[in-house]
């Protein structure tokens, strides 16, 4: 039998900090997915001026929020923690405004990603700060390698408001 303990054998971090960063990734989790489900709701029904280019790149943009998905909840559990990861429960506590189910038109779709990967954007940059003044350098970096991501996807989709 080994000597060697598992991870969930000791704590990283105090209840209370451990409480609060599982509660900050669950958050996140939920935005995250919620935004990778806009991402594909735009992906879907895009139509119009450059519908291809905007097709490929929403699957691209879906794509990556999946890793990152998978990611934020694998670090939830790491750390001792449940991942909170199913679709009701990213529907009921997401941040992100809903999804305009009436958009068709390549603008609207751009429009309404811009607005809400710039919000997730920001969101993902305040926790940053909360999970390095929660002592978890970890779920910073974590954090710090998605808003990188985000910042990007942002960019991308900015390009084609200019069109």
């Amino acid at each position: 039998m080994s000597k060697r303990r598992a991870v969930t054998d000791h704590a990283m971090f105090d209840e209370q900090t451990s409480t609060s960063l599982v509660a900050l990734l669950n958050q996140t989790l939920a935005d995250t997915l919620d935004l990778a489900y806009q991402t594909k709701q735009a992906h879907w029904n895009v139509k119009g001026f450059n519908f291809y280019g905007l097709h490929l790149l929403f699957d691209d943009l879906h794509a990556q929020l999946v890793i990152y998905i998978d990611e934020l909840a694998e670090r939830v559990v790491a750390i001792g923690g449940q991942a909170m990861g199913t679709i009701r429960i990213a529907g009921k506590t997401s941040h992100l405004a809903e999804y305009p189910l009436d958009a068709h038109d390549s603008k609207v779709h751009v429009n309404a990603l811009v607005d809400r990967y710039g919000e997730y954007g920001n969101r993902v940059r305040s926790a940053i700060g909360k999970a390095e003044k929660l002592g978890d350098q970890d779920t910073a970096d974590l954090y710090t390698t998605v808003s990188r991501a985000m910042d990007k996807s942002l960019w991308l989709l900015t390009a084609h408001q200019e069109a």
